[in-house]
Order: structure tokens, then C-alpha cells, then sequence
């Protein structure tokens, strides 16, 4: 039950005809020799975990001790209050949560790394949108969370996940199309549809790079889980409505390795170039050290 491809999963879930993420639960209870009632029961504390930072999160709208975030989930909650939001309310409350979330990590409290603590706003940001608003249960959102294992896992193992090697693509990126698998995953799309909607959300993110104000995953990181969130939505209405990347899965994964390896130095991670790199960037980091 191991696979390192997308093309290896596709063919083991139409071989057992399993969903992505009984794929992965089952490969999980193979490789660790746990039962796989422990291996979801493992799942759902993470679940808990990503639910306790939003709650906590809602309600904190402190800045974090650079000064340079904090309270702007606070803002879209009162804009979202008035209903005039161009994207609708599920999308409206997945880039809130993913705004709490990723504040919470500004302010160093407890995230779920999905897959880097860099990117973990997208993932928690979708599900608990979705539950909220189309009222899944927790045991559907874990299943979500399996599917976008899956599709981790073999990122991790093809390419990045980290922006110190491979830009911010290889975080906001992988933790976009994650997201969108696990969308699809939730609502009952084929392992095809996931995957396409992986790759679709991924494409969207190639080139992306790392470039944080003062070396601190705040400025552009926070709000690139916002719409990183958006994206993985768009990507998953996109592929369930039968529309496929030209590109297969594997191939875009390959392609952000590629640009990953060719990426200047001083765009993964290093705060020496882009955004890190303009005046008000060296300004801030200037104003921090002080």
C-alpha cells in the first residue's frame, strides 16, 4: 500500500477502489503497525488542535511581539459581519480562519505544521469553513485530513515543502494544493478530481518565493495563507466540475523542484531579497533589532 507518485496513488485507489485517504490511512496502519483506530485517533487530535487555535484565535486580537501582525483577522470578521464580500461565505470564513490561524503562529502559540508552520492557516481554513457552513462532520474533516497526507507526503518526497529550499511555492503552495484535495475529498470527488485539483492549485503557486520581512513568517507569509485558502477553493470547484490540469500532478511537483533548485538564494527564506529587501522591509527589520 506504499506509493511515492501521484500516478502510483491514482492506481492503488482504482486497483482497491479506496478513497485517497482510506489509501493513506491504510498505508499509515501498514508502515507504523498501529491499528488504524489509533492512527485516526492520532488524526483527530491534530483536528482538535487546529480547532483550539482557531477558537483561541478569534477572540485574541493582541499583536504579535514583532508588531508587524496581528488584528487583521479581527478586521475581515467585522467586514464579513456586513455581508458584502465578494467571494461568498465559505471562502470569506476559510481566509478569516486561515488569518486566526496563521496570527496564532505569529503570536507563538500552538499551530498544526500543514505542512510547515509557515502555511498552516490554508488547510485548517478550508475545513472548519466547510464544516461551519455546509455542516461536515469531524470525522469527514479528518478523512480531509488524510487525503491532504496523501498529497503532502508525496510532495515531500518528489520536491519542497520547506521555503528555505524551495521558496514559498514550496510551503503556501503545497499547503494550497493540500488543501484542495482535501476539499474535494470531503465532497465526495473521485481520487482523480483531488488530485486534478491539486495540481491546479499548485500551478497557481510556481515561482512563489520566500521573502520575509525581517527573516519572520509574518509579512507576506500571513496573508499569503489568506489567499492561499481562496485559491484552494477555486481549485477544487475548478476540478469537480470535471476539468483537468493539462499537466499531470506529478510533472507540476516536478517543475516546482526544478524552479526551486534554479531559485536565487536570496529568495528562499533568507530576508535578503524581495519584499525583505525593499526600504520599508529593512525598516521594519531595522525598527525589530532596536
Amino acid at each position: 500500500m506504499n506509493f511515492t507518485s501521484m500516478k502510483e496513488l491514482l492506481e492503488l485507489c482504482e486497483r482497491t477502489r479506496l478513497s485517497i485517504a482510506d489509501v493513506m490511512l491504510a498505508r499509515e496502519s501498514k508502515q507504523t503497525g498501529q491499528p488504524e483506530h489509533e492512527i485516526i485517533e492520532k488524526m483527530k487530535i491534530r483536528l482538535l488542535k487546529m480547532k483550539a487555535a482557531i477558537d483561541q484565535g478569534v477572540t485574541d486580537h493582541s499583536l504579535a511581539p514583532s508588531g508587524i501582525s496581528g488584528g487583521d483577522a479581527y478586521k475581515l470578521e467585522r467586514y464579513l459581519e456586513k455581508g458584502r464580500q465578494l467571494t461568498g461565505n465559505i471562502v470569506g470564513d476559510a481566509m478569516r480562519f486561515a488569518f486566526v490561524t496563521s496570527e496564532m503562529n505569529a503570536r507563538m502559540g500552538g499551530v498544526v505544521a500543514t505542512p510547515t508552520a509557515g502555511s498552516a492557516g490554508i488547510l485548517p481554513g478550508c475545513l472548519f469553513s466547510l464544516q461551519k457552513h455546509q455542516h461536515y462532520t469531524s470525522e469527514h474533516l479528518m478523512m480531509g485530513l488524510f487525503a491532504a497526507s496523501a498529497i503532502g507526503y508525496v510532495i515531500a518526497n518528489r520536491s519542497f515543502i520547506s521555503g528555505a529550499a524551495g521558496g514559498c511555492q514550496a510551503e503556501v503552495g503545497s499547503a494550497t494544493a493540500m488543501a484542495a484535495a482535501a476539499i474535494v475529498e470531503i465532497k465526495q470527488g473521485t481520487p482523480r478530481q483531488a488530485v486534478h485539483a491539486a495540481a491546479i492549485a499548485l500551478k497557481s503557486m510556481l515561482g512563489l518565493v520566500c521573502d520575509p520581512v525581517a527573516g519572520l513568517v509574518e509579512v507576506p507569509c500571513i496573508k499569503r495563507n489568506v489567499i492561499g485558502s481562496s485559491i484552494a477553493f477555486s481549485a477544487a470547484d475548478i476540478a469537480l466540475a470535471g476539468i483537468e490540469s493539462q499537466i499531470p500532478c506529478d510533472k507540476v511537483i516536478d517543475a516546482m523542484y526544478e524552479i526551486g533548485r534554479n531559485m536565487p538564494r536570496a529568495l528562499r527564506e533568507t530576508a535578503l531579497g524581495g519584499f525583505a529587501a525593499t526600504p520599508t522591509g529593512k525598516a521594519i527589520k531595522n525598527r525589530i533589532r532596536k
